[in-house]
């Protein structure tokens, strides 16, 4: 897997916007869903999906108000989806899956970030079980209308440097990090595209994490100003004070990329960054850059979708 980290010089960066991205292309006959597709880097990844013509499904925990948020937008629909939980996932499939629509993409956009300990389910961890287990689920469930041709993008983040998967204490049990807690959520993101591409690529699907860049969205809604101000975001008059956060529609940028570009064609299971398939840091490179090995590890990722199916019941791969 680690010579997969390699950069194709795509010719974008950091600077990229999600409308430099589709510039050109007619995605008039594609059928998209993004999770959480009313709300910061979401939002903007349904804009410029829908304005290139793509029909686009906003799956949202919150249904008034991803309507009152994709309000005029042409092309695009909502649908009530909570992560959360395995029952409303099964029901938003079995809808999706009574049309008869086959599916081009999916991004999964929506996630949490560093809340209190939350337990959900069957007391398993809310960062893990919303980023991750959630969107395992909604993809196997959706596994027959993304056969013959599609791209899942799952939305990682290079918080998945904070922490690999806890093996010997995957749901945080024995002490909680909302950190730790989500920074393996985050690898979790990332090892669930490298099983699926190996998984999937025969029946033409392939599969792609990335880390969208720092970007002011609601996605910070956990943590306060004082957190902001430590972290050298935001100054102590609570403007912001780091140069390389991006806008939301730069954020927005490698996701559309992932999901749409030519460029990425026979590629899959890679992680990247800035419209582009990342390196591989190995640590020659500053924290926070790059993909480090264990997220991309063909064994983790394994061990990763054995472990999501025990938990949820859910694998569409499994042996009749």
């Amino acid at each position: 897997m680690a010579h997969k980290q390699t950069s194709i010089q795509s010719g974008f960066g950091a600077a990229t916007t999600a409308a430099n991205v589709l510039e050109g292309l007619d995605l008039a006959n594609v059928t998209a869903i993004v999770t959480g597709g009313h709300s910061g880097l979401g939002l903007e990844t349904t804009r410029a999906l829908a304005e290139a013509g793509a029909h686009v499904i906003v799956a949202a925990r919150d249904l008034d108000r991803a309507r009152s948020k994709v309000a005029g937008m042409e092309n695009v629909a909502t649908a009530r989806l909570d992560l959360a939980d395995l029952a409303s996932v099964r029901d938003f499939s079995e809808r999706f899956l009574a049309a008869g629509r086959h599916l081009d993409i999916l991004i999964g956009s929506a996630g949490v970030m560093a809340c209190p300990e939350t337990r959900v389910g069957s007391g398993w961890e809310a960062q893990f079980a919303t980023n991750h287990l959630g969107h395992y689920a909604l993809v196997n469930l959706l596994w027959p209308a993304l056969q013959g041709g599609a791209r899942v993008v799952s939305v990682s983040s290079a918080g998945h440097h904070q922490s690999g998967i806890r093996w010997d204490d995957v749901q945080l049990i024995n002490g909680y990090d909302k950190w730790l807690a989500y920074g393996q959520s985050k690898t979790a993101n990332a090892l669930f595209a490298v099983h699926l591409d190996r998984l999937g690529q025969n029946s033409g699907v392939r599969a792609f994490s990335l880390h969208p860049g720092k970007i002011f969205t609601p996605l910070q809604r956990h943590l306060t100003r004082d957190e902001m101000i430590a972290a050298g975001w935001l100054d102590p008059n609570g403007n912001p004070a780091d140069p390389t956060f991006k806008t939301t529609q730069q954020g927005a940028a490698t996701q559309v990329w992932a999901a749409t570009s030519a460029q990425l064609n026979g590629i899959g299971g890679v992680y990247c960054e800035d419209c582009d398939v990342a390196v591989l840091n190995e640590g020659q490179f500053p924290p926070f850059t790059g993909v480090l090995p264990y997220a991309v590890d063909p064994e983790q990722a394994e061990r990763l979708w054995e472990l999501s199916a025990q938990l949820t019941n859910i694998n569409a791969f499994a042996l009749k």
